[in-house]
């Protein structure tokens, strides 16, 4: 799939960017084979001793979300959930940045990818990225769904991205905006702008804020989760979870087909997939632990960060530019997915945390409302040396499991989770990813082995029984039993050396729930489901 086109041959397919003047020339949604050729013509990377590329994304490697702004014109002040995330700039910001954006990319040879966010015709956005990198528009095509060439012909795209990574803003204290970088959307113009940064995952997460934007308002959940199906029975389930949970790992499963492991869209088909590929972290990546991801490491897909030698080896090991080392491989790197990356409503929920203070049992089971609850926490742990100056574990919330990349206000989400869920009659678990026996320095992490024998335990059929436990703290309904897995693992404190210091660290955690769900009590009592967390007697 490769189109090479003169700007004079161009026409009204590039209508959208109809500002830009005097660019030789324009390549569309170009081949891998020709990617490569651009990459190595401009000399913008280097390529592994297996023959994949990898570049460096400069002083960014990661997003910068407090760049991250929306203009606020009458649709967006509407139904903009506006906080410290969601910030507002003016509409004249935007259009003067527009403007410097054009006369940035004029002039240049652009690389320009039309595709798809969403695997279902039905409820897709058709999206144009314009960029001025080969390796930008690398990223774009392994991510977003490729069209058909067919499809090309008469192309109209609902929203368009802008990336002049190039471009920094000095007068931005003047326009009201965090630094020289800027990531601004106008959800009216349908157009976002990203200037100063080269890191990929913006033109990612942009795509996705977008999504989260647009669908619910048409009643259709959009979800920061990964996605998987059982080979025979079909079995759709979903898996939330932020950073370092094993959200990726886990829906990768030997045993089931993957649909997607980021962003998926909840619509009255069933799910799908909104991306058409999968953006991973490769920190400590091994081919034992992770098999299916290390495997998709080969020609086309697009490494970011990582240290590599002299000889085009690759030290997944090193940090030294960053933790938060990536690759981005098309979907079709994975040999055991889902085709169409469409799946039926999903039967199972799982939202995986990774509990630091050693209190959360390995599985829990949720009642509807008890989702939603969870939903909106959106927890995980902190530990000692992830950020500087933690020293102890520390929680932390997200709501929906990806509070940046949702312009809604949270409940808006929950809402349509709940309704869902009882529509389809999906079950919901709370799966602990991280430490039990005590806290973090003290206790052991859960092994990837007993997390993964409790999924399937989930799939089988194991939990369908009646034989629970209620723990008040934590309001949660534990198993008393689960396969062939001990009572004394699946109840936390009877692997704990001391009772006292368990329930001690319990109502600990318990506490930072309330105080975190508070803000989701407006005293209307119309969103009251603070009742089904954990509770202080």
């Amino acid at each position: 799939m490769m189109f090479h086109f003169s700007m004079k041959k161009v026409g009204m397919v590039m209508e959208k960017i109809d500002r830009i003047q005097d660019t030789p020339i324009i390549y569309r949604n170009l081949s891998y084979e020709k990617i490569e050729e651009r990459e190595s013509k401009e000399g913008e990377l280097v390529f592994t001793e297996k023959g994949v590329a990898a570049v460096d994304t400069g002083i960014f490697t990661g997003r910068s979300p407090k760049d991250k702004f929306f203009v606020e014109e009458e649709g967006s002040k509407k139904n903009l959930f506006w906080n410290d995330v969601n910030r507002s700039c003016r509409q004249e910001v935007f259009d003067f940045l527009l403007e410097k954006v054009a006369k940035h990319l004029s002039g240049k040879p652009l690389y320009v990818f039309d595709g798809y966010a969403g695997s279902r015709p039905s409820s897709r956005l058709s999206l144009r990225v314009v960029s001025e990198k080969a390796w930008q528009h690398h990223f774009c095509t392994n991510m977003f769904i490729r069209p058909e060439i067919e499809a090309l012909e008469g192309f109209e795209p609902e929203f368009t991205i802008y990336n002049a990574s190039g471009l920094t803003n000095p007068d931005w204290e003047e326009h009201g905006l965090h630094s020289e970088v800027f990531v601004l959307f106008d959800l009216h113009k349908k157009i976002a702008l990203i200037g100063g940064t080269e890191y990929t995952g913006e033109m990612k997460k942009g795509i996705f804020s977008v999504m989260n934007y647009y669908k619910p308002l048409e009643g259709i959940l959009t979800m920061h989760c990964s996605s998987n199906v059982g080979r025979e029975k079909g079995d759709c389930a979903l898996f939330f979870g932020l950073s370092g949970t094993g959200k990726t790992t886990l829906s990768t499963d030997p045993n089931r087909l993957l649909i997607g492991d980021d962003e998926h869209g909840w619509d009255d088909e069933g799910v799908w997939n909104i991306e058409g590929g999968c953006y991973a972290k490769v920190i400590n990546l091994n081919s034992d632990d992770e098999p299916l991801i290390y495997g998709a490491i080969r020609k086309n897909a697009l490494l970011e960060n990582v240290l590599i030698s002299q000889t085009g080896r690759v030290d997944y090991s090193s940090n030294q530019k960053t933790e938060n080392t990536r690759v981005s491989y098309p979907i079709f790197h994975i040999p055991d997915r889902v085709e169409d990356e469409v799946s039926e409503h999903p039967q199972n929920i799982v939202f995986l945390a990774c509990d630091a203070f050693g209190v959360l049992p390995p599985v829990s089971c949720l009642t509807i409302p008890q989702a939603m609850y969870h939903f909106l926490s959106g927890y995980t742990a902190k530990i000692a040396g992830t950020e500087r100056g933690i020293r102890e574990p520390q929680a932390a919330f997200s709501a929906c499991f990806g509070a940046v990349f949702m312009p809604l206000h949270p409940t808006y989400y929950a809402r349509i989770l709940g309704e869902k869920m009882k529509k389809h009659k999906v079950n919901a678990y709370l799966i602990n990813t991280g430490w039990g026996s005590g806290p973090y320095g003290v206790g052991t992490r859960m092994e990837i082995k007993l997390t993964r024998s409790i999924i399937d335990g989930i799939f089988d059929g194991s939990l369908d029984h009646s034989d629970y436990t209620h723990y008040e703290t934590l309001n949660l309904n534990i198993p008393n039993q689960m396969g062939s897995i001990r009572d004394d693992i699946l109840h936390p404190w009877a692997s704990w050396k001391n009772r006292e210091e368990y329930e001690a660290q319990a109502r600990k955690l318990a506490s930072m729930f309330i105080e975190n769900f508070k803000q989701y009590e407006d005293g209307s009592g119309e969103f009251d489901f603070a009742e089904h967390g954990p509770k202080l007697s």
